[in-house]
């Protein structure tokens, strides 16, 4: 019998396309950390430590926000733009640039490659891999440009900056919105435009619709009518639309007569401001009001609503509106004593319906883990802690203050809850299985008690 090369051996081992897209966004990693760690990466031309080029890299990649140094002063415009680009790899996704590549340079593009950007694109339909992937770079690309324009004629206009500064400014932030990933050139964020509707609606426009999720921005633009979506828009749709709604009203309500954060503000402001601070809970990480100064209530709605996140196949994290959706209608189906679970005028099969379990209860495991971790090696209180781990899991970037004074072991846990959730628990379970075992015979049924 032959024995096959050692070489080979390995390769194998990552044929799930799960595994290939884990490799290849921590290797955008690695490669991110190494060029922060470079002398020019910095303000002062110091070497930046390795646990700060590695979380900042990380951050990016993952779309995160989090940043355990302040993005504009420490680093240079090196780094800056190395940031943004890992941004920009991180939102698109490994696996769809490196098909666009494919494309572009062979004009082919094998089954193999395929299956890795259906993967990572959530395509339904594997013979339209090539045209998912090119609508995906051109819609990125355009509503990146739509608001950079917006932002920067804002910034030159309204706070008289200088055009090249403005031209930076504006195309920073409408990367980092649009990719949902939060980082900002200001040391407060977007605190200094609380009461600017043209800068804060452009951003949260942004943040929206790349975390809707490619697969319903295409659908709403090939169709307008409610009656004719899929399940996926419609629970995207709707989801998104009641819990930006809800979460208005409940942070806006929470913090009305904080003097620390919408006290001050007249009642429009107020009502802009918590609008923006509900959508960018869906995993965008700017803020315009002080997290930190933020009432109990107000930091545990925000845990609920990033902890659910945007829409699949976007730039958002979080476990997802549809998988949150899904389980809803999972546990309406049960109190009313259904067989099976309908969306509309739809059934939901098993399969979906044990991945939004798999995906939730994961996501929750790795949040208390993480918080009960976090808590034994740090001093700050459990509100500041848990949501810093679900700012992390769920790639969101909001923090109340204490990232960058936590310890190292802290932000090593950090990091690998941005990677995780970036990469999704379902994913990251299935790419550490070396293959997929079905099971040729079935067991007797016995049922148990519940409850």
């Amino acid at each position: 019998m032959t024995r096959r090369p050692a070489w080979k051996r390995r390769s194998s081992r990552f044929q799930h396309p799960a595994q290939v897209i884990t490799t290849a966004f921590a290797a955008a990693i690695a490669t991110g950390a190494a060029l922060l760690s470079l002398p020019a990466a910095t303000q002062s031309g110091q070497r930046a430590t390795l646990l700060d080029a590695l979380f900042t890299a990380t951050s990016a990649v993952c779309v995160t926000g989090l940043v355990t140094v302040d993005t504009g002063s420490y680093w240079s415009g090196f780094g800056q733009v190395v940031i943004l680009l890992l941004i920009q790899v991180g939102g698109l996704g490994i696996m769809t640039l490196a098909t666009l590549f494919t494309v572009l340079l062979s004009r082919r593009l094998g089954l193999r490659a395929r299956f890795l950007a259906q993967a990572e694109t959530k395509s339904l339909d594997l013979t339209d891999v090539r045209g998912v992937v090119r609508r995906i770079v051109l819609f990125s690309l355009v509503s990146e440009a739509v608001v950079a324009v917006a932002l920067t004629l804002r910034f030159a206009t309204a706070y008289h900056e200088p055009f090249g500064a403005a031209v930076y400014d504006g195309v920073f932030h409408a990367v980092s919105a649009f990719n949902n990933a939060g980082f900002s050139t200001n040391a407060d964020s977007l605190v200094g435009y609380v009461t600017d509707p043209w800068i804060t609606l452009t951003i949260a426009a942004a943040v929206i619709l790349g975390g809707l999720g490619f697969p319903v921005v295409f659908e709403l633009v090939r169709c307008w009518r409610p009656a004719q979506w899929s399940v996926l828009t419609r629970l995207t749709v709707t989801l998104t639309v009641t819990l930006l709604v809800l979460g208005t009203l409940v942070l806006t309500l929470a913090e009305f007569t904080n003097p620390r954060t919408l006290g001050p503000l007249s009642g429009p402001e107020k009502l802009l401001a918590g609008f923006f601070a509900s959508a960018m809970t869906r995993t965008a990480g700017f803020n315009s009001l002080d997290i930190g100064a933020m009432r109990p209530e107000s930091l545990l709605a925000s845990d609920v609503l990033m902890f659910i996140g945007g829409g699949s196949a976007g730039t958002a994290g979080g476990i997802k509106v549809t998988t949150f959706g899904l389980l809803a209608f999972v546990l309406w189906s049960e109190m009313r004593g259904e067989t099976h679970v309908n969306v509309g005028r739809r059934r939901i099969p098993a399969t979906n319906q044990r991945q939004a379990l798999a995906v939730a209860l994961l996501g929750v495991g790795a949040v208390v883990t993480a918080t009960f971790m976090l808590v034994a090696i740090t001093s700050y209180e459990l509100e500041q802690i848990l949501f810093e781990a679900v700012s992390a899991f769920a790639t969101v970037g909001l923090s109340t203050g204490i990232t960058g004074s936590l310890p190292p072991q802290a932000d090593l846990l950090l990091i690998v809850l941005m990677f995780a959730g970036r990469i999704g628990p379902l994913t990251l379970a299935s790419a550490l299985a070396l293959r997929e075992r079905t099971r040729r015979f079935e067991l007797p049924e016995e049922r148990t008690i519940v409850g």
